[in-house]
């Protein structure tokens, strides 16, 4: 009975191709016990444990043509390596739960907008604080010249909730979210919300139809009128953009809880 297995044999024990054997000895990584006769390539168990290394190593992303040094690192050599790639792993594992978080918010802030069956409502949320993305005074209006010239490098922009906070003289600050106190702190109390799935220019119009409801319903607000953009929901309404309007309740208007106008 033979000692040695062939390539096919090899690549079965360790579920790869022969395609990819053959590519680890044309780099010079992995070479067979002996060749036969017949031009078979014969693999002993030295090779198998070779190949385990190797595969071990590329794992580790570990480039082909470095796979012959690292076979000659010390153990200390070799425990770094695993370290190094520990340290990857946990940042991809890390970026992995902040997308699931991110795609999870996106379903769920999609199914409230198709669910809500009430146009306003009064719903009681929490603090919420912002930091300063950029202003716009009353003649300005948001462009991608202005995006490119304010907000380059932050990461993720239009993966983030956009408030629009006007103030009395109608210029309008840019905020992002925060966790901790920032620029400008929402208060957490009663709101006021209407949230419309429209085209951009359609806004102006939203926000005028929200405050005349509120002064026809003798709801009086306590703050300035928020908007709310979810550019990232515009994957289910092509052409159109998520948003949600908002303002403060004065206290004391509506009992503590949530419910619908």
């Amino acid at each position: 009975m033979r000692n040695e297995i062939t390539i096919s044999e090899l690549a079965k024990l360790m579920n790869v191709s022969v395609h990819q054997i053959r590519y680890f000895e044309e780099k010079g990584v992995l070479q067979p016990a002996y060749t036969g006769e017949n031009q078979y390539r014969m693999y002993s168990l030295d090779q198998v444990y070779q190949l385990a290394h190797i595969l071990l190593l590329r794992k580790l992303e570990v480039p082909v043509q470095s796979i012959n040094e690292c076979m000659s690192y010390s153990p200390e050599q070799h425990r770094g390596l695993l370290e190094h790639s520990l340290g990857g792993i946990e940042q991809e594992l890390k970026r992995l739960q902040k997308l699931r978080q991110f795609i999870r918010k996106m379903l769920e802030e999609e199914q409230s907008y198709s669910s809500q069956a009430e146009p306003f409502q009064r719903v009681l949320q929490p603090e919420v604080h912002l930091t300063e993305l950029m202003k716009l005074d009353s003649h300005s209006q948001l462009s991608a010249a202005l995006l490119a010239q304010q907000a380059a490098g932050i990461p993720d922009l239009f993966e983030s909730d956009i408030y629009y906070v006007a103030d009395e003289q109608e210029a309008v600050t840019l905020y992002l979210e925060m966790q901790a106190p920032g620029d400008l702190t929402l208060p957490a109390g009663d709101y006021l919300i209407r949230q419309c799935v429209i085209q951009e220019e359609e806004l102006e119009e939203q926000c005028d139809h929200f405050l005349t409801y509120a002064a026809a319903q003798a709801i009086p607000l306590a703050g300035p009128l928020v908007v709310i953009e979810r550019s990232y929901l515009s994957l289910f309404a092509p052409g159109k953009l998520h948003y949600e309007l908002k303002a403060l309740i004065q206290p004391g208007v509506i009992e503590e809880g949530a419910g619908s106008v």
